[in-house]
């Protein structure tokens, strides 16, 4: 199913997958960014035919921005409009302002509101952003699969959504929360499944350009670098050498097109030059080896 939709992984991976649907267990992912932590959710959505709904996490974070907020601009309306009839029932006018007309449903609780598709896949991204408390209210909300609204009550999820975490390690998540969530840590591919997804993901591809970018990018992460470039980048960077019309990798062209790669100015001032000449020279002596 995966493949279908371009996504292409390891068996270990997919069936980390297929157990996390079967058994209805948040699926926790780890790793550097740029691996397809990310795509699998969007992956598993269209492939299953269900909503992706995104919890985008930042520092600072909490409950109340995760799961609902109240239109105040259209209240405040609505109060004018009713002082301009004469409406004196303070009672039901409050009752009115605080329903679900009112209600801007963020991710957590559109994840918990009914969807005729079916539950939704629920991508909570870069948890490690966040702070201990508001993984505390994670570990209660993906326990019991409901939310508090304090003017509405407590609105429970008729069908447990799809829950997928992503974690760039920027820290450590606390171990309560990955006890309730199947774990596993998304690499970086090998030479020949990252040549796949290449493939997968810009069909037009020439299988020269390919093997010279992805073994390049491959060099590049065995470098000291202070972000090593992931897969996102790969098909960024071949894209970019499409729109070029380039047939093979040489110096000067990945000097010119580094932005796409890196994305540090001091790590393409280190790469820039003879440094990507000795890089492209090792890549292409690998490829000899295994021609």
């Amino acid at each position: 199913m995966l493949a279908g939709e371009d996504y292409v992984c390891s068996r270990a991976l997919g069936t980390v997958a297929f157990l996390s649907l079967k058994l209805g267990k948040p699926l926790f992912l780890e790793g550097e960014a740029g691996t397809g932590k990310t795509e699998i959710a969007k992956a598993l959505a269209a492939g299953l035919g269900r909503n992706l709904i995104r919890l985008q996490c930042y520092e600072g974070l909490d409950s109340a921005s995760a799961i609902y907020e109240w239109n105040f601009a259209a209240q405040m309306i609505a109060i004018r409009t009713a002082e301009a009839a004469g409406q004196a029932d303070r009672k039901a006018l409050q009752t009115e302002l605080f329903s679900d007309d009112y209600l801007v449903r963020r991710p957590l609780l559109q994840a918990m509101s009914p969807d005729p598709k079916g539950a939704p896949v629920l991508l909570i991204d870069e948890v490690d952003r966040t702070d201990e408390p508001f993984e505390a209210f994670l570990l209660e909300a993906l326990s019991d699969f409901q939310v508090t609204v304090p003017e509405l009550g407590t609105i429970r999820a008729p069908e447990p959504p799809i829950v997928i975490l992503t974690s760039n390690r920027t820290r450590e998540v606390h171990d309560a929360l990955k006890r309730r969530c199947l774990y596993h840590w998304v690499d970086y591919p090998s030479f020949g499944r990252e040549m796949e997804i290449l493939q997968a993901r810009i069909p037009g591809v020439s299988a020269q350009l390919s093997a010279e970018v992805v073994a390049f990018v491959q060099g590049l992460r065995d470098q000291d670098l202070f972000k090593s470039p992931g897969v996102a980048e790969t098909i960024d960077w071949a894209r970019c050498l499409i729109a070029l019309d380039a047939v093979a990798l040489t110096p000067d062209l990945i000097s010119e097109t580094l932005g796409a790669v890196l994305k540090y100015q001091d790590d393409i001032a280190r790469i820039a030059g003879s440094e990507a000449a000795r890089i492209l020279e090792e890549a292409k002596a690998r490829l000899r080896e295994m021609a």
